[in-house]
């Protein structure tokens, strides 16, 4: 997981990068967020409010905002959209009954004037379990192919154990962060 920060910390001068992770409560944000910073499983507990981490590697700055998903919070989350390059939406794969509510959340997201340019990576979390729904499930609900003004991916994963946030992760991560970066020379 740490391995997707070093290639784009290598990549990108002083520039600082903002990504938050949304998702619903018990979808496993922190823990990901974590395997991100640590590559190792931290025991968490639902956050209320944000964690923000801020990751310095060769003068470029990531600041990491984990994002609280239980439904009291999901109405602030439009607080923290203002310069976000990058959306990680982690979705719970077990948990049919709310992915209507995932649906309605990342389309509210993704309508958001402070959102337009920003991409998104959508983890199907919790793939060790038995009975959850493959990433291409996930996707076909979603209705993700429809998404035609925001770059996105999908990836299969697993944060328990750091399964599924290797090289696909790492090269999209590369390519969206450079294309926006290039959009965003080209306008100044």
């Amino acid at each position: 997981m740490g391995l997707i920060f070093a290639k784009l910390w290598s990549l990108f001068g002083s520039q600082e990068h903002k990504v938050i992770i949304v998702g619903l409560d018990n979808a496993g944000k922190t823990t990901i967020l974590y395997q991100f910073l640590m590559n190792e499983v931290v025991h968490t507990s639902p956050t209320i409010g944000s964690n923000v981490e801020e990751i310095v590697v060769k003068n470029t700055h990531f600041l990491m905002w984990d994002i609280g998903g239980q439904e009291s919070l999901r109405s602030s989350w439009n607080t923290y959209y203002s310069n976000t390059e990058f959306i990680i939406l982690v979705v719970d794969s077990i948990d049919r009954e709310r992915l209507s509510i995932t649906k309605e959340e990342l389309y509210r997201m993704l309508a958001h004037e402070d959102l337009r340019k920003a991409a998104v990576l959508i983890f199907a979390n919790k793939q060790d379990m038995k009975g959850c729904m493959t990433a291409a499930e996930i996707s076909a609900y979603l209705t993700l192919s429809s998404i035609k003004d925001h770059p996105w991916h999908i990836q299969s994963c697993c944060a328990l154990t750091g399964e599924g946030f290797g090289k696909v992760s790492v090269e999209y991560a590369v390519d969206v962060l450079r294309s926006l970066t290039k959009l965003t020379f080209e306008e100044k």
